[in-house]
């Protein structure tokens, strides 16, 4: 009888080992699992601000300046062709490059 109570002692020992060690078990993989869904929510919320910071749009462009009152050029235009018209008549400028800056000018 001395070796059915050792071998019963044993397997309640053994279970009772068991079923703490499931517990703690349990209790760690929750504790785990919630820090690790605090930190995938804050690595996505940081990936969000990322992808929004570079999709934002550059700002538009400044709009041109109105013509000169009056309906006559202004003094600036005037000195930019005749700018032009010496450096075409250095040859510097071909009469292509002098037209197509002209246009840009007078806003053609």
């Amino acid at each position: 009888m001395g070796l059915l109570r050792g071998v019963a002692r044993t397997a309640v020992v053994a279970g009772t080992a068991t079923a703490v060690s499931g517990r703690v078990q349990r209790r760690q993989a929750a504790r785990f699992s919630d820090s690790d869904a605090q930190l995938a929510a804050q690595r996505q919320q940081a990936y969000e601000e990322q992808v929004y910071q570079q999709q934002a749009p550059p700002p538009p462009p400044p709009p041109p300046a109105p013509p000169a009152a009056g309906g006559g050029m202004g003094n600036d235009v005037v000195e930019q062709l005749k700018a032009l018209a010496s450096l075409k008549d250095q040859g510097i400028l071909t009469e292509e490059e002098f037209a197509g800056q002209k246009a840009k000018i007078l806003g053609m």
